[in-house]
C-alpha cells in the first residue's frame, strides 16, 4: 500500500472514484462502503464467545436509517441516548429489547417515553434512580458505574473517573442499594464506559474485572454492559496497527464464563463499539476551492467546514487526509500544508500542517474514517447546506442513501 493511496488500494469507492462520485452527488459528500460497515459488526458481535452476547449499535455515532437497518441484519442491539433515537431505532426495525435507554441528566417525560415502551432504562445517577424510583416503583431499570478510571484521547471523550459527569461512584453503591430499596425497584442491569478510542485492552480489560466484582453484588442482574469504546487506527498512513480484538475476545470470553459459572442466572453480557462500527465505513469527500500563503503557512481552502465534520475543531482529532485529481490520487513531493474549511471562524482547521503533494484548486480531498460523529453532528452553522450521504454496496454500486439539503429546507421549520 502506498502512502497516498488508501483507498484505492482497498477498493473503497467500488465502480467510481471520489470525482465521479462529487460530480453525481455534489459536494462534499459522505460516503460508506457496506462490506467494510457489515465486517466491523461482525467482528464485534463474535468478540465475546461462548455465553450470551451482543454488541450495541452506537446510534450517537451515525443514524443514517440504511445503516441502521444493515447493523440490526448483522444481529447488532442498540443504545439509545433520547427519544428521537429511539423513535428512529424503531424505525429500522429494533425490538423494544433489543434498545438500551441510556441517556443523562433527562427529565420525567424522557423516562416515561422509554419505560411506556417496554424499554430498559438506565440512570446515570443516585437523583435520576430516585426520579425513576417516583414515577414507577416496583419497575426494573440499569444504572450507570463509574469505576473510577477513566480513557481517550481526549478529556472531553473520557467518560470515567473522577472529572467526569458520567455514572453512579463505587463510593455510592451503598446509597444506591437503599434507593432500590425504598422505591422497590428491580436491579437488572449495570453498565459503565471508561472512554473512547483506546487502542491497548489492558485498562479495558481491568475495568472489565473490577465490573465482574461489583456484579456479583446485585442478584437480580440480567444485563451486564462493559460499555466501550473501541479505537480504530486514525493513523493509517503512517502504519498504524489494530487493536488487538484476538487478545481482547479471548480473555473477555474467560472473565465472562468464570464469572457466568459462579454466579448462575441468564445473563446478556454486551459492549458498546461506539465509534468502531462505523469510523472506518465512512469517509468525507470534498472539493480545493482555493489557495494562499499567509505568514509562511500555506493553506488548502476547501469546502469541508466544521458544520460538516466537527471533530476536528471540537476534538483535535486526526483524519488521515488523501488528495485526488482527475479520479486518481495524486503523488510526488510533500509540503506541509494547513488544510481548513470555509466557515467564518479562526477555528475552522480540518488539518494543520500536514505533509501533502502539490494540490491544485479543484482537486479532491478525501478524509479517511469520517463515518463516526460526521454527519450525525453536522449542521446548518453560517446557513450552509449539510451533504449527501450516499452508500458503495456489497456489489460495488453507489447509492444515495440520504440527500443533499436543498436552500428550502433552509425555511422548513418557520412559520413564513
Amino acid at each position: 500500500m502506498t502512502k497516498l493511496s488508501y483507498t484505492m488500494q482497498t477498493g473503497f469507492f467500488g465502480e467510481l472514484d471520489p470525482t465521479a462520485l462529487l460530480k453525481k452527488y455534489g459536494s462534499p459528500l459522505y460516503v460508506y462502503n457496506e462490506a467494510v460497515f457489515r465486517e466491523r459488526c461482525r467482528e464485534m458481535q463474535s468478540l465475546i464467545k461462548g455465553s450470551p452476547y451482543t454488541a450495541n449499535y452506537s446510534i450517537k455515532a451515525n443514524s443514517n436509517l440504511t445503516l441502521l437497518k444493515i447493523a440490526r441484519e448483522e444481529g447488532m442491539y442498540a443504545d439509545a441516548m433520547s427519544p428521537g433515537e429511539i423513535i428512529v431505532l424503531e424505525k429500522a426495525g429494533f425490538l423494544p429489547e433489543q434498545i438500551f435507554f441510556v441517556p443523562n441528566n433527562v427529565d420525567e417525560s424522557e423516562f416515561r417515553f422509554a419505560l411506556d415502551r417496554n424499554i430498559l432504562v438506565s440512570c446515570d445517577s443516585l437523583d435520576q434512580v430516585e426520579l425513576v424510583g417516583s414515577i414507577a416503583s416496583g419497575s426494573s431499570l440499569a444504572v450507570r458505574i463509574n469505576p473510577g478510571v477513566g480513557a481517550g484521547h481526549h478529556e472531553k471523550v473520557v467518560t470515567a473517573g473522577k472529572k467526569t459527569k458520567f455514572g453512579i461512584g463505587m463510593d455510592k453503591i451503598d446509597e444506591l442499594k437503599s434507593l432500590l430499596t425504598r422505591y422497590d425497584l428491580h436491579l437488572v442491569g449495570i453498565n459503565q464506559h471508561i472512554g473512547s478510542l483506546f487502542m491497548e485492552s489492558d485498562a479495558y480489560l481491568a475495568a472489565a474485572g473490577h465490573f465482574l466484582e461489583l456484579a456479583a453484588s446485585f442478584p437480580e442482574l440480567r444485563l451486564i454492559d462493559f460499555g466501550g469504546g473501541f479505537g480504530i487506527p486514525y493513523h493509517k498512513l503512517a502504519g498504524e496497527g489494530r487493536l488487538d480484538l484476538d487478545k481482547l475476545g479471548r480473555e473477555l470470553s474467560a472473565m465472562v464464563k468464570a464469572f457466568a459459572s459462579n454466579h448462575g442466572g441468564d445473563i446478556l453480557f454486551k459492549t458498546e463499539p461506539g465509534r468502531y462500527i462505523s469510523a472506518e465505513s465512512g469517509v468525507l469527500l470534498g472539493t480545493v476551492t482555493a489557495l494562499k500563503e499567509n505568514g509562511g503557512t500555506d493553506y488548502v481552502g476547501t469546502d469541508i467546514g466544521f458544520n460538516v465534520l466537527a471533530r476536528p475543531t471540537m476534538y483535535d482529532s486526526w483524519h488521515d487526509l488523501e488528495v485526488w485529481r482527475d479520479g486518481v490520487p495524486v503523488e510526488g513531493e510533500l509540503s506541509q500544508q494547513t488544510v481548513v474549511g470555509n466557515i467564518c471562524e479562526s477555528g475552522d482547521i480540518l488539518a494543520r500542517d500536514r505533509e501533502l503533494p502539490h494540490v491544485m484548486r479543484g482537486d479532491n480531498i478525501v478524509v479517511l474514517d469520517a463515518g463516526a460523529y460526521g454527519f450525525s453532528m453536522s449542521s446548518n452553522y453560517n446557513n450552509r447546506l449539510r451533504p449527501a450521504e450516499v452508500l458503495i454496496d456489497l456489489n460495488g454500486n453507489d447509492r444515495l442513501i440520504r440527500r443533499r439539503d436543498t436552500y428550502d429546507d433552509l425555511f422548513r421549520q418557520f412559520d413564513v
